[in-house]
Parts: C-alpha cells; sequence; structure tokens
C-alpha cells in the first residue's frame, strides 16, 4: 500500500532534503530541518503523488489518505498538546503548496484554520489576547474564502477599510478585539451573500476544503503560466504540508520575516531581509504592511528611523543568524528562509535556495568557492546560463541627465525603458504590439503574472524587498522598483500621481532596478562590463567544457561583440543579410531580374568590392579563428521589388524596360518561396552568383593574410542540400575559383568546403555527402521546419496550445526536438563520421544559445555550437554544464 502522508517534527522525520521530488521543496526541507535540530512546528507532507491521484480520481481526496491524514493531526496534536478542534485549548494549523521547485505567490496558502465561533474563545483565554484570537479569525475567513471558496478578497478589504474609516484609524493594528469581532461577522455576511451559504465551521470540513484548494491550485491559470515561462513540468504536481500554526501576531515580543543569508539583489555576503512587528507572514510578502529591516547596518545604509529586529529583538536575532550559518554550510548555498517569533521564541517556516539574480549568482556562487564552501565545479554548475542574459545587455548611463520623478526600493536590479501601463492585460496586449511597457501596480499579485513577463521592468507603490513583485521580477530578470511611496495610482483614470504631477497610460517612463529611481522619459543606457566575478566563473567554465562556441554574426559589430563575448569563430555568417544596405539592394534586384548571364554578371561586378570589403573585415576582427561564410540563400521573394520607384531604380542601373522587369518579376514569384529556388538550387542554375561570393571570399582572405597577423580561415558551406550531386557541383565551382585566386595572386591559404544539414533527405544520406562535405553545419531552423511540416513565421498561432496540452515539452523552434529533429542530428553525425572520421560537426540554428539544446548537442558529441553574439556567453556556461553533467 502506497505512502501518502509524511511527518516532520517532535523528533519524527519521515523525509529529508533527497526527497524534493516526492515531497516537494517546502516538505523536504522542513523535514531535513527538523532533522538537523532547528525548531521547526510539527506537522505532515502529502505528497506530491497524492496530487496525481487527485486528478486522476475526480479531485476528491480518497478514505485511504484521510485515514492518514488524520495519523497525521494525531502526530502534532501528540507534539504541541492540543487537540484539532478543542473549543478550550484548539490546535490551529496552516496548510501550504510545496511543488518540487519555488513557485512563489502562484500556489495558496490557508493560515489560522481551525477557528470558528467556540475555537476561538478557547484561542482567546489560552494566548491571554482576545484582540489577537478575533483578528486571527478574520485573518482565517478572508484567506479560506478568496482560496477554497472562490470569494473575491477584495471585498474583505473593502470592509476592512471602512471598519478603519468608521474608527478613524489608519492601520490594522490600531482596531482593538470588538472591532475584529465584528468584522468576523461582516466577513461571514460577505460569504452568505456572495455564495447563497454559510462559511464551514467543522474544522476537519476546513482542512479537506484547504486541502483541495492547494492540490486545485496546482491547475490555476497564474500557476500554469508560470510553469510555462519557467519551463517547469506539468505532471510534477504539487506536495500540501499542514503544520501547526505559530503566530507572529502576539504582541510585542513577537514577529514573523522573510530573510536571506546573502543579498539576493548583489550576493553580497551579508544577512538580507525584512520582518514585522505583531503580524504574520502574509503582511510582509503581500506588502500590506512595509516591513522593518533585519540588520542594524541595512537600516543604517537606508536612513530608515524605525529598530530593525537586531536592534528590537537582539536575543532572538542572535538565534536567527546562527540559524543562517548552520543552513548556509548544510545546504551549501544561500537560503531563503521564512520565520517566526512567538513571544520571543524563534520558529523556522521554511528554508529553500532563494532566488538571485544573475550578478548575484555569479558572486555567490565564485565567492562560496572561494570560500572552499563548494568546488569551482559545483560553482559553474550553480548558475542558471539563461539568467547571464540580465548581465550582456545595457544599463543607465551615469552621466546622463535623469528627471527623477520617485523613488522607491531597490527591488531588483537592471535598467527598463517602456511606456506605464496599469493593469497586465494592457501590458500584455501593447507588447505584444511591439510596445515596450513598464507595468505600474500599486502591488502586483499572482494574477499580474503574464503582464509582469510581457512588460520591460515593474512598479509598485507597496510592498518591500520580499514582496510579490520583488521575487518575481527577480527570478524573471527584469528591473523592479518596489515601495515607492509618493506614487498614487488611479487605474480607473489610467494614471499615477507624484504630488502634483500626473503620468499618464502611455507616456514613457525609465526605471533604475540598481537604485529605486523613477524617471521621466528615456534616459540613455551604457554597455555592460563582464569583468570581475563574470570573468573569474566563465575561465572555469571554459576549462570544463568541451564543445567550442562560435556567433551567428555578418555586420563587424556583431563580430566585434561576439569575440568580446568569446566567440571561437563565426559559425554562420549570413551573407544574404550583407546585401539589404540601400546602396547594394538596387544591384542585387538587377542580378535577380537580369533576364540572362551576361547581366547578372554586370551586376555581380558591381557587388564583387562589397562582398569582399565585408569578408575582408570579419577575416580581420575573427584573426585566426574559423569564419564560416553561407553562399546565398534566400528566398528571392525577399529581394524583388514592389514599389514603382524600386523598379524605376533597377530600370535605371540595367537599361531595361520597367514593364520587362515588372514580368521577369512575376515569372519568379513563388507559391511556397521558403520551399523555392534558395540555397544551393540558386548556384546550381545561376552558377555566377556564388562564383562570385567566393571570389569574393578567397580574395578578402588573401588580401587580410598578406597584412601580417594569423592567417584568416574560411569555411565555405553550401546552403539546402539535399544530395551529394548537388554538393559535388558548387563543390567544384568552389574549388575552381579558389585556385583561379590563388594563381592570380601567388598566395594560397588554407580552407574548408562543407553543408549546412537542413533537409531530412540531407540528414539521412549525410554518408554519401560526407563523401564531398569536410564539415555539416546543422541549421536546426529550417530542419525543425521541414521535419515537423510547420512554417515557424506560421506556428506562434497554435504551438503555445500544444505546448499547454503536453504534445511538446517545449517551443521545438527554442528547444530542439530531441525525438524528431534530434534524433535526424544523431544520424547524420553517425553516418557522416562512419564516411569522414575527421568530418567537423556543429549546429547554427537559433537553438545554439539554448541550454537544453546545447546539452543535446553534448550528448551527440558534436564539435561546436554557433548562437547570436550576446548568447555566447550563456553557451559557454551551458556546454560547461552539459559537460559536466556527461561526466557525472
Amino acid at each position: 500500500m502506497s505512502q501518502y502522508v509524511y511527518r516532520f517534527g517532535g523528533g519524527v522525520s519521515d523525509g529529508g532534503a533527497g526527497d524534493k521530488n516526492l515531497l516537494g521543496g517546502k516538505g523536504a526541507n522542513l523535514a531535513e530541518m527538523a532533522s538537523i535540530g532547528l525548531p521547526v512546528p510539527p506537522g505532515f507532507t502529502i505528497s506530491t503523488e497524492m496530487c496525481d491521484r487527485y486528478y486522476r480520481e475526480g479531485e476528491r481526496i480518497p478514505d485511504d489518505v484521510r485515514d492518514e491524514i488524520a495519523g497525521g493531526i494525531a502526530h502534532i496534536e501528540a507534539v504541541v498538546g492540543k487537540r484539532f478542534g478543542d473549543p478550550a485549548d484548539p490546535l490551529l494549523v496552516s496548510v501550504r503548496s510545496g511543488a518540487r521547485v519555488s513557485m512563489p505567490g502562484m500556489m495558496d496558502t490557508v493560515l489560522n484554520l481551525g477557528l470558528n465561533d467556540e475555537t476561538v474563545a478557547g484561542l482567546a483565554a489560552t494566548s491571554g489576547d482576545e484582540r489577537f484570537a478575533w483578528d486571527s479569525y478574520r485573518r482565517f475567513i478572508q484567506m479560506y474564502a478568496d482560496v477554497v471558496m472562490g470569494v473575491d478578497h477584495g471585498l474583505f478589504e473593502e470592509a476592512l477599510e471602512i471598519a478603519k474609516e468608521d474608527k478613524g484609524v489608519h492601520l490594522d493594528t490600531d482596531l482593538d478585539a470588538e472591532d475584529w469581532r465584528r468584522l468576523v461577522g461582516r466577513y461571514k455576511e460577505i460569504v452568505a451573500e456572495e455564495l447563497g451559504r454559510d462559511f464551514p465551521t467543522d474544522p476537519h470540513d476546513q482542512l479537506w476544503g484547504a486541502i483541495g484548494a492547494v492540490f486545485g491550485s496546482w491547475q490555476s491559470e497564474r500557476a500554469k503560466v508560470y510553469r510555462r515561462l519557467n519551463d517547469i513540468p506539468g505532471d510534477w504536481g504539487t506536495a500540501v504540508n499542514v503544520q501547526a500554526m505559530v503566530f507572529g501576531n502576539l504582541g510585542e515580543t513577537s514577529a514573523t520575516g522573510v530573510a536571506f543569508t546573502r543579498d539576493p539583489s548583489t550576493g553580497e555576503r551579508a544577512y538580507y531581509g525584512e520582518y514585522l512587528i505583531n503580524a504574520q507572514g502574509e503582511d510582509v510578502v503581500a506588502g500590506i504592511r512595509t516591513p522593518q529591516y533585519l540588520t542594524r547596518a541595512a537600516r543604517e545604509k537606508a536612513g530608515a528611523k524605525a529598530a530593525s529586529m537586531e536592534e528590537a529583538l537582539p536575543e532572538v536575532y542572535g538565534q536567527l543568524a546562527q540559524v543562517f550559518e548552520t543552513l548556509e554550510r548544510h545546504y551549501r548555498d544561500m537560503q531563503d528562509i521564512e520565520f517566526t517569533v512567538e513571544r520571543g521564541k524563534l520558529w523556522m517556516l521554511q528554508t529553500r535556495s532563494g532566488k538571485r539574480t544573475a550578478k548575484a549568482a555569479l558572486k555567490v556562487a565564485v565567492d562560496m568557492a572561494n570560500e572552499g564552501l563548494i568546488t569551482r565545479e559545483e560553482a559553474v554548475l550553480r548558475v542558471d546560463p539563461a539568467a547571464l542574459d540580465q548581465l550582456l545587455h545595457p544599463t543607465l548611463d551615469p552621466a546622463a541627465p535623469r528627471e527623477v520623478i520617485a523613488k522607491g526600493l531597490h527591488a531588483s536590479p537592471g535598467a527598463a525603458c517602456g511606456k506605464a501601463v496599469f493593469d497586465a492585460d494592457t501590458a500584455e496586449k501593447w507588447a505584444e504590439g511591439g510596445e515596450k511597457v513598464i507595468l505600474v501596480r500599486v502591488e502586483t499579485s499572482p494574477e499580474d503574472i503574464h503582464g509582469m513577463h510581457a512588460a520591460q521592468g515593474i512598479l509598485t507603490a507597496r510592498g518591500g524587498m520580499t514582496s510579490h513583485a520583488a521575487v518575481v521580477a527577480r527570478g524573471m530578470g527584469r528591473p523592479c522598483v518596489s515601495g515607492a511611496g509618493g506614487l498614487s495610482i488611479d487605474y480607473r483614470a489610467g494614471l499615477m500621481r507624484i504630488g502634483a504631477r500626473e503620468v499618464k497610460q502611455g507616456d514613457v517612463i525609465t526605471l533604475d532596478g540598481s537604485t529605486g529611481e523613477v524617471m521621466l522619459g528615456e534616459v540613455p543606457t551604457v554597455q555592460p562590463e563582464l569583468v570581475g566575478d563574470f570573468g573569474a566563473l566563465m575561465a572555469w567554465a571554459d576549462a570544463m567544457r568541451r564543445l567550442s562556441i562560435r556567433a551567428n554574426a555578418e555586420t563587424p559589430a556583431d563580430c566585434r561583440t561576439a569575440r568580446e563575448f568569446g566567440a571561437e569563430g563565426i559559425g554562420l555568417c549570413r551573407t544574404e543579410h550583407m546585401f539589404f544596405d540601400a546602396e547594394r539592394i538596387a544591384n542585387v534586384r538587377q542580378m535577380i531580374l537580369a533576364p540572362d548571364e551576361a547581366g547578372r554578371r554586370a551586376a555581380l561586378d558591381k557587388l564583387l568590392p562589397a562582398q569582399r570589403d565585408d569578408f575582408a573585415e570579419i577575416f580581420r576582427i575573427m584573426a585566426g579563428l574559423p569564419v564560416t561564410i553561407r553562399l546565398l540563400d534566400p528566398p528571392l521573394h525577399e529581394f524583388l521589388p514592389h514599389q514603382e520607384e524600386e523598379f524605376a531604380e533597377v530600370a535605371r542601373a540595367s537599361g531595361l524596360a520597367v514593364e520587362t522587369l515588372r514580368a521577369r518579376a512575376q515569372d519568379l514569384a513563388e507559391s511556397n518561396p521558403m520551399l523555392g529556388h534558395r540555397g544551393c538550387r540558386l548556384g546550381i542554375t545561376y552558377p555566377e552568383i556564388y562564383e562570385m561570393q567566393t571570389r569574393a571570399i578567397f580574395e578578402a582572405a588573401v588580401a587580410v593574410a598578406g597584412e601580417g597577423g594569423e592567417a584568416p580561415i574560411p569555411e565555405v558551406m553550401v546552403p539546402l542540400v539535399a544530395t551529394k550531386a548537388e554538393l559535388a557541383i558548387i563543390k567544384a565551382l568552389i574549388e575552381r575559383t579558389a585556385e583561379a585566386v590563388f594563381a592570380e595572386t601567388g598566395k594560397r591559404i588554407d580552407y574548408l568546403v562543407g553543408t549546412m544539414i537542413e533537409l531530412p533527405r540531407a540528414a539521412l544520406r549525410a554518408g554519401e555527402i560526407a563523401d564531398e562535405a569536410e564539415f555539416f553545419s546543422f541549421g536546426t531552423n529550417d530542419l525543425t521546419q521541414t521535419t515537423l511540416g510547420v512554417s515557424r513565421d506560421d506556428a506562434g498561432r497554435f504551438l503555445g496550445i500544444y505546448v499547454d496540452k503536453g504534445i511538446f515539452a517545449r517551443d521545438p523552434f527554442v528547444s530542439i526536438d530531441v525525438e524528431g529533429v534530434g534524433e535526424l542530428i544523431r544520424l547524420a553525425a553517425e553516418r557522416g563520421r562512419a564516411t569522414r572520421p575527421a568530418i567537423k560537426l556543429g549546429i547554427c540554428g537559433e537553438h545554439g544559445g539554448d541550454p537544453a539544446s546545447i546539452a543535446f548537442c553534448e550528448s551527440v558529441g558534436l564539435d561546436y555550437v554557433s548562437a547570436s553574439p550576446y548568447r555566447v556567453p550563456i553557451a559557454r556556461l551551458a556546454a560547461a554544464q552539459a559537460a559536466l553533467k556527461a561526466k557525472a
């Protein structure tokens, strides 16, 4: 018989840190903390396996599992000496979610469960604080009605605001026991008015409802969006953690807080966090009250007046500091901790590896390796390659003028500029339309997740450094300024006010998430300097990886960027991208529309010097490194003229009539250009095109080689080959042209001729194609299109649904479809090597910057991956991680 309930606390730990898949991250770490002697309120975890069963069996909790849960409740009762539902001395519990990876704010929680009109009296008597008891009761009704029963929490907030207005106070803490008692009555009326039934009073009914709601929240829309954005499989499920309540709202010696063992924004080795005296946990994370600093140093740095925890509760702070050190040594990573202080006693409610910015991730990994806490290999494995994207883009120019209109907390670093919008739906809609937006909210909630992802940055009027906005923004890599107290946001009018100033929806603002400043208008940016911790980690990674990393680039600027980011060559130079320059496009059109070879050669003669100069500049920048140049591969329609002035320009250059050119363009029109007259088919039918490009390549290479320094290493790539015969014809043309250049110049350089594998037939016939090809570069963009029979330009209309339904685990144009496209790559690599053991193998599609695809390339034994310039560091780190995991 399967076990679904696992106990912890009171000297018992049925699980541990290694059981995250079964118990979720929270449950596994609660059991682990209990096992190493930390003060953890007793409880039990209902496993993720039960989540799967819950959905399979009609969203119900089976009787055998109810019996196990009853045993879990008995365990808590035995440890704390209270009984669940006892009107004299009631046991109250929290019911929380706990997926195997952190999903902050995405899942549901219920606190103070077990309260009703009888048990609230017992709680008042045993605590000696009637106000606390009724405050806890109203919190429970609001949370349970929202999470379990689906009543809009805004209705309760509105009732609370009315109660405070009636009494003439501003803070929740100004309300007394009688105020809370009346509010409890009003809250129950709201439930009855909204649902037509009473709020449940039986504690066991409350428990079953809460457990079902937490399992149900796994399939909430916000959880689905978060999983899709963070590549979390939908079949993992969530665990449920039921735990004895401890109370941070029992007066001035009680508190609640969230803390990190190191600064999650910078990685600095300093305790970082916030706390609230006389509060419960949701008060901190929801941003309802502005929390205080944990340490004296942080308070003084911020110029805050309210006492830090270190000053207000020094003994408890000392205990907390010891726990921080214990947890960091035990887990060997920066920890994100939730804690409660109940009348001077510290209780640990959660620990997990803390979410951090890319900058912090680098510093923490490098520092911990240098401290001897982890190895360099572990440091390299600790940093998410995709997170490096946060470091590779511009930041605000410190010398640029800026009009600061507000300041808040520097919740997530980085700079963002965009049009202010005040709701998540608008943010998503405008972003889809190509606008850059800043999402501005009083405070964010899990329902805003889609707008937060669409936005360039996030600004909130309320909330602290550990509020929902701050935590989610850091995880997404979005700049965030939270708790900008001077802001007043009018959602109905679509504007925000800062003093007398108004900023309307659509006005441009800039955020500096590193300083907390909000500026009017757009502020210029500067390029990042990738030194220090970044340089150290990348040097370690380079020493550990096997795959070489190249870049997809054809402009001098992109080539320089790629080299600065550590590219070891150019894996894809797309020559057609060089022709869209305004001065060249007319010559290209003249060449395409020419009625005969003589006309084409006349146009090509004009293009040759420009191509030669392009290649020479690339060879100089990439001195001594391989440069893979793909011969012309556009669908011809991309170059055809469309406007009258464009036809007239070609007519002047060619001497042909406009009507003749228009008729020629009509002849060249194709029904399906992506599968039409392109790639090597151009070279077969119009060999003079590839002849000109080949001459430009070798004339440039010879010229640059004669300048001294390291000789260029050109690799000429023939696109869209389906047969050995095609490649043989084009290769012969390349070799004849190269020999002609060598004879004319009296100089010779080494080069390779290869092909791009982007058709299934080429992959299947790779063995014979390798007779001619000295390298294969897998063009995974087109190989994915031709293997799946899906146009990537149209796939966006339905692929998201395919991913949601589990047909594809990820978008196959983002991450290689290992079972289909990947199988063709593997087969082509094997057959190519069988023919030519030393054949060079790489990929150059957009997948070259995707860590999961890089791991696949490592498994196949490819020689290199090629990515866009800004993704080169990501690829370097991902390749090192793939090599380390392969060894393990």
